[in-house]
């Protein structure tokens, strides 16, 4: 592996002229610094993470926290998860992907340790533990998620509520008068995932204003539970006429199921969801959706980590920013 010194010596600098032209804390000639630069390509140099936050007090590095629960569907967050380290490359920031069981104690580790630069949040509730340390750290953090207290981060959220209402106009707009609702697992719920509730509670409010029953039921997230709670439901509720789906594994295995039941979208059931373009390409799902912006929400959070990083006192206060539904209508409610 090349050295700093390997490039002192091809260039035909010193190592000092080197460091400098490195961390930018002297001003070096244009034709130096090409010599540098052009010896630094030749020899695939790279430059050690640990010197460099000894020359910038930065570590070009980003947290990345959150966890793959086994009854959960990893498929989804894993959109989260490329949106966000996308962008943090493009922004020129490696990542750190943390999945610590004690979320506490992995954020104090990589925030009191100066491993990263600032810290995002995936996978977070309503009383989410983790916030404390992240509020005690001096590192920056942003959420891609709406905790119960919003105070001094950056939090980016699809807007659930108005995701759900948009679904129901939607299916009341076009003459549905009994729905279905299946919901993300109980286990979410219990775990303090406020977007569960958001959703589900508008979809309640909004077709008790129109005067119409919505008959809402937990999901499942592993077959085959799946396969078994959707045919119970659909059998429990044979006169409902449309299906309105939060719950990514659920929705994943739906074409499967109606097409064994017989059942035809939209001409026997009109089906809509919550979810996004890729996965809705991944998974051949051909249903009408309000996109929950995965690409969007990653970019957002890290945009504005990395200005609080950059330049701390033009970032401004902390935000809270929901990402507003947009409905994506692929023909699947008559």
């Amino acid at each position: 592996m090349a050295t700093i010194g390997d490039v002192a010596r091809a260039a035909g600098v010193s190592r000092s002229t080197v460091s400098y032209a490195l961390s930018g804390k002297r001003t070096i000639s244009s034709e130096t610094r090409e010599r540098i630069e052009e010896a630094i390509s030749d020899l695939g140099f790279t430059v050690n993470a640990g010197a460099r936050a000894l020359a910038t007090a930065q570590t070009m590095s980003i947290g990345l926290l959150f966890r793959f629960h086994e009854d959960e569907f990893a498929p989804a967050m894993l959109q989260y998860i490329m949106s966000i380290t996308d962008a943090a490359r493009e922004l020129g920031y490696d990542i750190l992907m943390v999945t610590d069981a004690d979320g506490v104690n992995a954020v104090r580790r990589i925030t009191t340790s100066n491993r990263v630069d600032g810290v995002v949040l995936l996978d977070v509730t309503h009383n989410d533990p983790r916030l404390v340390p992240l509020r005690e750290a001096h590192q920056p953090g942003a959420l891609v998620g709406l905790p119960g207290s919003t105070e001094g981060l950056d939090i980016f959220d699809l807007d659930f509520g108005e995701s759900a209402r948009v679904l129901v106009d939607h299916l009341v707009g076009l003459g549905h008068r009994e729905l279905i609702l299946i919901s993300p697992p109980q286990h979410v719920f219990d775990r303090g995932g406020a977007y569960a509730w958001r959703f589900r509670d508008a979809a309640l409010e909004r077709a008790a204003r129109y005067g119409i029953p919505i008959h809402a039921y937990y999901g499942e997230s592993q077959q085959p539970a799946i396969n078994r709670s959707l045919n119970a439901i659909l059998d429990a509720r044979a006169t409902a006429t449309g299906l309105l789906v939060h719950n990514d594994a659920t929705i994943a295995a739906l074409p499967e199921v109606l097409s064994a039941r017989g059942v035809s979208v939209p001409d026997d059931l009109s089906v809509v969801g919550l979810f996004a373009r890729d996965f809705g390409r991944n998974f051949s799902l051909p249903y009408t959706a309000v996109e929950s912006s995965p690409d969007k929400l990653g970019r957002l959070a890290v945009q504005q980590l990395v200005r609080r990083i950059v330049d701390p006192a033009q970032a401004g206060p902390t935000v809270v920013k929901f990402v507003e539904p947009e409905l994506i209508d692929r023909g699947s409610v008559s």
